[in-house]
């Protein structure tokens, strides 16, 4: 497997849009800082598409949809998504039918219920109260499982046919058929009509853990945060480019060479043109 190369070696002049992981590549230490809330917004003002991608729930997802500069937020791991529609209203999206979410959120809470009660001091995440398609277990955030503890609730979960999956905070689950990268590919067709190709240098995506896999293998401009090289030897699909900077910093990183590049690609004017 292929070692993520130097964030220089991107080439970022045709980027017109950025999706992106929250947990560990927004954030630092768990919060966002205003230097990266800045760095959204100088892309924006650049005019970038800005998309979160996170497992966090829908109630947090609406909430930055409304506040931050961005244009969309796909949550709960591909379980739904916000996408802005026009005079900026938001329009909200799920991956499966009404029926089937309230079947599997039944069946959901009784197989990770089971899982909790073997695992001592396993519980769920507190913001899984604001969830409506999957649920998160809390090993890193406000509980301290360590890896063998995450490893464990994420084998019991899986042995029980539930999705597992780790981001730098929570293990998310759910039961269906969606993930972050089938929920970016509808989100991308519904809201602008396009889809990925090979090599596509329009759109870059950031993240730093498990849950961003299928999204560094479907991005060709896919880049990894620093603290990325903490699960690069048991991650699926290793990001193409990685920052020197960990989490906040690595995208306020990337944000700056985007923009770099892109000014150096814009024609220049001469003189009295």
């Amino acid at each position: 497997m292929a070692s993520p190369r130097p964030l220089r070696d991107a080439d970022l002049s045709r980027v017109e849009g950025v999706f992106t992981d929250v947990d560990g590549t927004l954030t630092t230490s768990h919060r966002m800082l205003s230097t990266t809330v800045r760095a959204l917004e100088r892309l924006a003002d650049a005019g970038l598409k800005l998309v979160l991608v996170t497992g966090r729930p829908a109630g947090w997802a609406e909430a930055w949809a409304r506040t931050l500069p961005v244009e969309g937020v796909v949550a709960e791991n591909g379980g739904l998504f916000f996408l802005r529609g026009p005079a900026g209203r938001l329009r909200k999206v799920y991956a499966e039918f009404p029926r089937v979410r309230e079947s599997n959120r039944r069946r959901l809470e009784a197989e990770v219920a089971a899982v909790l009660r073997q695992v001592p001091g396993a519980r769920l995440s507190v913001d899984s109260a604001y969830t409506e398609v999957d649920l998160a277990v809390d090993y890193n955030e406000e509980a301290r499982l360590g890896e063998q503890g995450a490893e464990r609730i994420e084998a019991l979960l899986r042995a029980r046919g539930v999705t597992a999956v780790r981001s730098s905070v929570h293990i998310n689950c759910w039961l269906g058929r969606f993930d972050k990268r089938s929920a970016v590919r509808r989100f991308l067709k519904l809201a602008w009509g396009l889809r990925l190709e090979p090599g596509d240098g329009r759109f870059v995506y950031a993240g730093d853990s498990f849950n961003d896999a299928p999204m560094f293998g479907e991005f060709a401009l896919s880049v990894g945060v620093a603290n990325v090289r903490r699960v690069l030897e048991r991650i699926d699909t290793p990001p193409a480019f990685i920052t020197r900077a960990e989490e906040g910093r690595g995208f306020e990183e990337l944000a700056r060479a985007i923009l770099a590049q892109r000014a150096r690609r814009a024609p220049r004017r001469g003189v009295g043109s």
